[in-house]
């Protein structure tokens, strides 16, 4: 009678670990939500950031699938509960990082636009005021083409930022600078130029 109270109690002590040692469902799920809710703007603003939560989730998932190989009675989920925290706070960061970078972005690409129209004020004044002679009338009427179609990015760059999308807005915003400030170093050039034959 005593052996069998103490197989029976072998027994149900058996059940009861195996029962106790489940994958923690909910911090899983909670890890894998928070990397599908950052993987879009952590793609494009903070890719670093995303490789690490993914490389955390892999860690995580090679754990479960560790522990799903060993008997049920071996099975220990204490490391895969520590992982599943560590994927979804690196999940977080990386969500963070975008929305900062993000930001970074949007702040960067409104002060090149409006350096872009202060320019723009400056360079056209710049072409009115340029000495026309042999020639020059023909370069300033491509530069003007120049600076009007960098102009015309204007409202593009503004749509952009309006639909959020800064990387698109950033890069058109820096075209439009780059083009501006290269009208105004030919225009500096000629005068120069112009100047120093008098």
């Amino acid at each position: 009678m005593t052996r069998n109270r103490m197989m029976i109690l072998l027994f149900v002590a058996a059940v009861v670990l195996a029962g106790c040692a489940k994958p923690p469902q909910m911090e899983i799920d909670a890890a894998k939500a928070a990397l599908d809710a950052s993987r879009a703007s952590a793609a494009e603003y903070a890719a670093s950031s995303l490789s690490a939560a993914e490389d955390a989730l892999n860690q995580l998932n090679a754990e479960l699938k560790a522990q799903e190989d060993k008997f049920a009675l071996f099975r220990n989920y204490d490391k895969a509960k520590e992982l599943s925290m560590a994927a979804k706070a690196a999940a977080e960061k990386a969500a963070a990082d975008a929305e900062a970078a993000k930001e970074a972005v949007r702040a960067e690409t409104v002060s090149l636009l409006e350096s872009a129209k202060t320019s723009l004020t400056e360079v056209t004044e710049m072409i009115a005021k340029a000495p026309r002679g042999k020639g020059s009338a023909a370069d300033l009427t491509v530069l003007k083409a120049d600076v009007d179609a960098a102009a015309a990015t204007f409202a593009e760059i503004e749509a952009a930022l309006a639909e959020g999308r800064y990387l698109d807005a950033q890069a058109k915003a820096r075209a439009a600078n780059d083009t501006i400030a290269r009208v105004r170093s030919e225009i500096e050039q000629a005068m120069q130029l112009a100047g120093g034959r008098r």
